[in-house]
């Protein structure tokens, strides 16, 4: 186990008293910081997320910067995807190669290998850990399976209308479909674990 110098995070999650309240901001890696603005000038989302010395980096920015108490691993929710058989790109928005077709059912999404598939998420935790230097805790990132079933099935919408259809035309398939993510999305975070 590592010590930490900071460790009013955990501490917090534990319910233990703290002196304060830990902050941490979601997608604190973002547009915010000029330093995240330099590494994605020569970088993709993906070359980023994917490239261990790149992830850590934008991953600690935040953390030297402003001082959170804890570290965000920097990702997406949808990155999980192409190990099951559906493309993703950022182009400046995440942009899928293919949505889901629900009769299709489960059977059509791949099942990944997790070391081998997801050996990248590994790599860049491992990074992070080592830049960090036991200065905080590093949490994890995944989405929930009821957002990326969205997105898997219509892309990014804001009225969701084919997901909606699905749940409502077909609810065993919507369940079965929501439980093969909820299984896939258990072991991406046991890789970044």
């Amino acid at each position: 186990m590592i010590t930490l110098a900071n460790d009013s995070f955990l501490r917090a999650a534990r319910g233990e008293r703290v002196e304060r309240t830990p902050v941490w901001v979601m997608r604190q890696a973002g547009r915010v910081l000029p330093e995240y603005r330099a590494v994605r000038e020569k970088h993709s989302f993906l070359d980023v997320a994917h490239t261990p010395e790149l992830c850590a980096e934008v991953t600690v920015q935040p953390v030297d910067r402003l001082g959170v108490d804890a570290a965000i691993l920097f990702s997406d929710i949808l990155l999980p995807l192409p190990a099951m058989g559906i493309g993703v790109d950022f182009v400046p928005q995440p942009v899928l190669e293919r949505t889901h077709d629900p009769a299709a059912g489960v059977a059509s999404l791949r099942r990944p290998d997790p070391e081998a598939d997801w050996k990248f998420l590994g790599d860049c935790v491992h990074a992070t850990v080592a830049k960090l230097d036991g200065r905080v805790p590093l949490i994890g990132f995944a989405g929930a399976p009821f957002t990326v079933a969205t997105y898997i099935l219509e892309g990014s919408s804001k009225h969701h209308s084919a997901t909606r259809r699905f749940l409502h035309s077909d609810p065993e398939g919507f369940r079965e479909l929501l439980f093969f993510l909820a299984d896939r999305l258990a072991e991406w975070l046991r890789v970044q674990i």
